[in-house]
């Protein structure tokens, strides 16, 4: 039986390279979770729960990812054969209601760990070895700026890092944000693929206005126009649009993308490993969409090298991934956290070919970064349910 004998849990506050303006807030720097974790044969396993803009997005934030990993995950790993990770994920589901993001971060570990154990990337213990190497990567142009966002773009471009540009709109008039969206497009032509996010920002009226709009001006797909919990709202917009919604913050797991596909809510789902629940969660809200034939898009919560290289993995293994990825996270920050970067060339993340997650981390950046400015020993795991 092999257990978790320490762990460690951290944020590292790491400043973005310019502003991130969404619907609801605007990041100047990101706050990540970071997990470390030790088990009694001697492996170290990592992970990472990373959340956007604080509480603004969802109702985890970086403090109480922490506080949830520390004071209430901890104690049943104590008491669970950490070498069977979906049934210690399943005991932590028990004790542990909610909290996707701090789950999906000691999951990860979790896997890395087996990873390492068994010499093998993580891509092959979670979709059975991976199907790609690489994938496209989209750029989110967020500066609110429409002459900044296209210098941005060709910057891109010019670089062949990416030819995919997801734009964040909703905070400005309708017709505003079709015009910043309209302009960009024109000014990028068939050279790149524009789409948008609203993250929830619209009522369906105006949704229903935006999406006829954005469809005429060579918009490929609208990211969540409506509330979350909109469901009925979603189907109708999907039933009276040809442009497509990419459902995402109304995706929870699998219970949501059985129930968005069953009412035709959504034609392409934005996984996302920490609003899933985790790896394991994830790769089961892919099959129900390749079931369903809902496409797929790797999506993100901007997370920094650890939690990019868990869905890298995970993403590597999806049968079918038509509308690429949006796995840029550790670009938007100024510093980089792990000993080898991720690898981006010619519009693409090149997957980590390693055991496990096949990346580690700097250990001089995190003592640096460290919200408490302190590299503490890791600390034994006590208790247990």
């Amino acid at each position: 039986m092999i257990r978790v004998t320490e762990i460690d849990t951290f944020i590292v506050d790491i400043p973005t390279i310019r502003p991130h303006v969404l619907a609801m807030a605007t990041m100047r720097s990101q706050s990540i979770v970071l997990v470390r974790l030790r088990t009694s044969d001697g492996i170290e396993g990592i992970g990472e729960g990373t959340t956007i803009g604080g509480l603004s997005y969802g109702d985890e934030s970086p403090e109480g990812i922490k506080l949830a990993i520390d004071t209430y995950i901890a104690p049943v790993l104590a008491s669970c054969n950490v070498s069977r990770v979906a049934a210690t994920m399943e005991k932590i589901g028990k004790y542990v209601a909610g909290n996707h993001i701090a789950k999906c971060a000691v999951e990860t570990a979790l896997l890395d760990a087996a990873g390492k154990r068994l010499g093998v990337p993580l891509s092959d213990l979670v979709g059975g070895g991976r199907v790609r190497d690489r994938f496209p990567v989209a750029w989110t142009l967020a500066s609110g700026n429409t002459a900044t966002d296209i210098a941005e773009a060709e910057a891109m471009l010019e670089k062949r890092r990416h030819s995919i540009f997801k734009l964040k709109i909703g905070k400005r008039t309708v017709k505003d944000d079709v015009a910043h969206v309209a302009a960009i497009k024109k000014a990028l032509g068939d050279r790149a693929s524009v789409r948008v996010d609203v993250n929830q920002g619209w009522s369906e009226t105006d949704a229903d206005r935006g999406m006829a709009m954005l469809a005429d001006a060579g918009c490929d797909l609208v990211e969540q126009p409506v509330g979350r919990h909109a469901l009925p709202a979603m189907t109708r917009l999907s039933a009276r649009h040809s442009i497509p919604i990419m459902a995402d913050e109304s995706l929870h797991g699998p219970t949501d993308a059985f129930n968005i596909a069953a009412a035709a809510g959504a034609r392409i789902f934005a996984i996302k490993i920490a609003q899933s629940g985790g790896l394991l969660s994830a790769q089961k809200v892919g099959a129900i969409a390749e079931a369903a034939g809902i496409g797929l898009y790797g999506g993100t919560m901007l997370e920094g090298g650890v939690g990019t290289a868990a869905s890298a993995q995970l993403f590597a293994a999806f049968p079918k991934l038509d509308w690429g990825t949006e796995l840029f996270g550790p670009l938007l920050l100024t510093e980089e956290i792990l000993t080898e970067p991720l690898r981006y060339e010619e519009f693409a993340l090149i997957v980590p070919e390693g055991p496990g997650l096949g990346v580690s981390l700097d250990k001089d950046k995190l003592a640096h970064f460290r919200r408490d400015r302190t590299a503490p020993v890791l600390h034994a795991v006590v208790g247990g349910n």
